[in-house]
């Protein structure tokens, strides 16, 4: 789903029976039907971002802990992965155009509701409505998008929503924190419903008549079932572990044992079924698995960067919600700058190289991150995440074509699409136990900070006292903050030395494939298009 922007890569491939290769359709205003598809890409993008500024607000606001205001990142993440392994069964059942209109539709419907929301438990089953309908946003818009334009004028239809998805997440925590700040959190939401409407009578006005391929495949219920499940019940576990005191919950341990049941079954059933919903047969192709597990881990760690960030600028250094969408935005500049350049000449190098380069940069911003203190300034905050911009530019293309390049064609839709579903998840589990770290690790110092101090010693009640202005309760409230917010400074600098250890430690799965990475003849569209 961010201020810290979670740059998206390239969309994923176009679902299987893609109308791309149908000739003869054409849009009565082609440049109308591409701007309401890239007015829906943008809007589905932005919306995983835009509420992190707000994050620290709407917690306020809805009388909700820090970690529990991350459950409107984590519901959206796990609802909208659980949405991809099903677009290509509801795209064969109800066709593109339909299922695109409708899901577009839905978002605004669900935007409202979290506009609408005055509890944290109303907000976070909105978001999870809303990520669940966005998730067959992202592959539709690139095949309605390739289905309008000719054959040689579909890479630049490709391009267009690349840079969309680029720029969106940029745009995210600044329109965010601009909005939170002269309105209302609601409006974030709120914005969603007319753009939404719009995008959904255009697209449907200007696409009818578009030829579509209908079947009646079979669905894969105890996959989907045990997906839901399992997934579901992990991401509860994570988000009220903290809460609930972890395995001393009996409400954790039966999570628990639901989750771990569950995701067997899965893990079992869909290798042994004849038509799984998600393939994890895939995972015998050695540079798949290495890639894949590249992708998920720094997509992992990225993902936690994006939502420490901002919550660390508003908590503990006192930025508005706007202040610190301007402090982490930079991070896009590169990627918008140098994203084509990737594309055109990175596979004349060894991708494994420039993948490593991708993950040596954002070892190196999270290793100065560990060096920061409550008296960084604003330029300091902004250079690095420009810096990192970098590693975002060389991450997705090279890792991505790395775990396709050992597919078969027909597997490459499946591919990257299982890719794209496993990377969801991983950002959203990395997102409840970052913060929950940031929380342990904030209480321990705190504690060893404060063990020495005597409340009996008169020598410290004269220095509280002082620091009260003469009151001492008002003067003990005071330096309670100051450990505090250095106790949390302290945790959070220990957790980007490891988030730094871990970008480290993925470049030696990247090594693990092995090449040539050229995509196989007769990959089409598929390869070009994964995100």
């Amino acid at each position: 789903m961010s201020a810290e922007t979670t740059t998206e890569a390239p969309p994923p491939s176009p679902p299987a029976n893609s109308a791309m290769g149908m000739p003869g359709f054409s849009p009565p205003n082609r440049a109308l039907a591409t701007i309401a598809i890239a007015m829906a890409m943008f809007m589905q993008v932005l919306d995983i971002t835009i509420a992190n500024v707000s994050l620290p607000t709407i917690a306020g606001n809805l009388g909700a802990s820090a970690n529990q205001a991350v459950w409107v990142i984590t519901s959206f993440a796990v609802s909208n992965a659980i949405a991809l392994p099903l677009t290509g069964y509801m795209v064969r059942r109800f066709g593109e155009l339909r299922l695109f209109v409708w899901a577009t539709l839905a978002f605004a419907i669900a935007s409202l509701l979290c506009g609408l929301a005055n509890s944290m438990g109303t907000l976070v089953a909105a978001r999870a409505l809303q990520g669940f309908v966005a998730g067959p946003m992202y592959p539709l818009a690139q095949a309605l998008m390739i289905s309008i334009y000719p054959p040689q004028k579909r890479g630049q239809a490709i391009a267009l929503l690349a840079m969309v998805t680029v720029v969106a997440p940029i745009a995210g925590p600044i329109l965010g924190g601009w909005i939170t700040d002269n309105y209302s959190w609601e409006w974030i939401f709120f914005i969603n419903v007319p753009i939404g409407i719009f995008v959904s009578m255009m697209v449907a006005r200007q696409m009818k008549g578009r030829p579509e391929r209908l079947d009646k495949p079979r669905m894969d219920y105890v996959g989907l079932a045990t997906l839901i499940l399992g997934v579901g019940a992990l991401q509860i576990l994570l988000d009220l572990g903290n809460d609930e005191d972890w395995f001393h919950s009996t409400r954790i341990v039966v999570l628990a044992i639901v989750a771990a049941i569950s995701l067997v079954v899965f893990v079992i059933w869909e290798l042994t079924d004849k038509d799984p919903i998600v393939d994890l047969r895939l995972f015998r192709h050695r540079n798949f698995t290495a890639g894949t597990v590249a992708m998920v881990v720094a997509y992992a760690a990225f993902f936690s960067v994006g939502i420490l960030v901002p919550l660390w600028l508003q908590r503990n250094l006192g930025y508005t919600a706007i202040w610190a969408g301007f402090a982490t935005a930079p991070i896009g500049i590169l990627p918008v700058l140098l994203t084509p350049f990737v594309g055109l000449y990175a596979a004349r190098f060894d991708l494994r190289v420039v993948a490593s380069l991708a993950f040596v940069a954002m070892a190196l911003t999270s290793f100065m991150r560990a060096d920061f203190n409550l008296d960084v300034d604003f330029r300091t905050i902004a250079e690095v995440q420009l810096f990192q911009g970098l590693g975002v530019a060389l991450f997705f293309m090279p890792v991505l074509t790395i775990l396709l390049s050992d597919l078969e064609p027909h597997e490459i839709a499946a591919g990257s699409g299982l890719a794209t579903f496993v990377r969801s998840l991983g950002g959203s589990f990395a997102a409840s136990l970052t913060t929950w770290a940031w929380t342990q690790r904030g209480t321990v110092h705190h504690a060893h900070l404060t063990e020495h101090i005597a409340a009996t010693d008169p020598a410290m009640l004269e220095t509280v006292s002082r620091i009260g202005g003469g009151d001492l309760q008002r003067g003990a409230a005071m330096l309670d903050y100051q450990i505090a917010n250095q106790a949390a400074q302290i945790g959070f600098n220990e957790i980007f030395h490891l988030l730094g250890i871990i970008f480290l430690v993925v470049i030696a799965f990247v090594w693990f494939a092995k090449p040539p990475f050229a995509a196989k003849p007769g990959g089409g569209a598929a390869a070009s298009g994964g995100h």
